[in-house]
């Protein structure tokens, strides 16, 4: 199966771990539709003068001068604690408004354990180049089936798992593996390197996560602003 990994126009969600705004993530949100925000992600929005489509969260992050620009018309409130406000706007976006695809921001260089909490949520998801966490200097995502991802010759490619039980084959790397165990706290594959136009990913038994970083000047370019 061929994975292309999207990065342009469409929906996008804007999460609430440290984010610093370039140039390009700006225009990646200024291009979304629709444009969502879980909870404090309003706040980074709200940074560079865009009001989120929908917001979505149990309200206990975002900053009440932001909620109030925002416009409680625009608030999806979900009080539940027994799900982050990630999780909870990925169930809006995939259920509630029948998504295919989304992107996410500021979903990981936080706190360790919302780190660790929200890439366990993508390896549940496992939903490949359909649901990506994006960095100003890469893409993360998670995959439970074979799939060949374009890469640049040179770029640094990570994989490992969250489940001890998960083989990888990896291919297109410097450093192949077959049904090899990634696990993260065993021997994952960290800072490997594409020696290949596509790298290729088959888990076998649950989701590997991937990390993919950009070549220094070859970061994706975004699509056309909103108006």
């Amino acid at each position: 199966m061929y994975h292309r990994v999207v990065d342009g126009p469409g929906p996008l969600l804007v999460a609430n771990a440290p984010l610093r705004w370039t140039e390009t993530l700006a225009a990646l949100a200024a291009a979304a539709s629709p444009l969502l925000a879980a909870d404090g992600g309003a706040d980074h929005l709200a940074r560079i003068g865009l009001r989120p489509d929908i917001l979505i969260g149990d309200m206990d992050s975002v900053s009440p001068a932001t909620r109030a620009w925002v416009g409680e018309d625009r608030i999806v409130r979900r009080p539940d604690q027994d799900r982050t406000d990630l999780e909870k706007a990925l169930i809006h976006a995939f259920d509630a408004l029948d998504l295919e695809r989304l992107t996410v921001l500021a979903a990981l260089g936080g706190r360790p354990d919302h780190e660790i909490g929200n890439l366990g949520l993508l390896c549940r998801y496992a939903l490949g180049e359909r649901l990506v966490f994006r960095e100003p200097a890469g893409i993360v995502l998670a995959l439970a089936e074979p799939a060949k991802l374009p890469a640049v010759p040179g770029e640094t490619w990570s994989f490992w798992t969250l489940d001890p039980a998960v083989r990888v084959t990896l291919s297109g790397v410097r450093w192949p593996v077959r049904s090899a165990p990634l696990h993260a706290a065993g021997r994952p594959s960290i800072s490997n390197e594409a020696t290949a136009d596509r790298v290729g990913v088959a888990p076998e038994g649950g989701a590997v996560v991937v990390a993919r970083r950009f070549p220094a000047g070859s970061d994706p370019a975004p699509g056309r602003g909103r108006h």
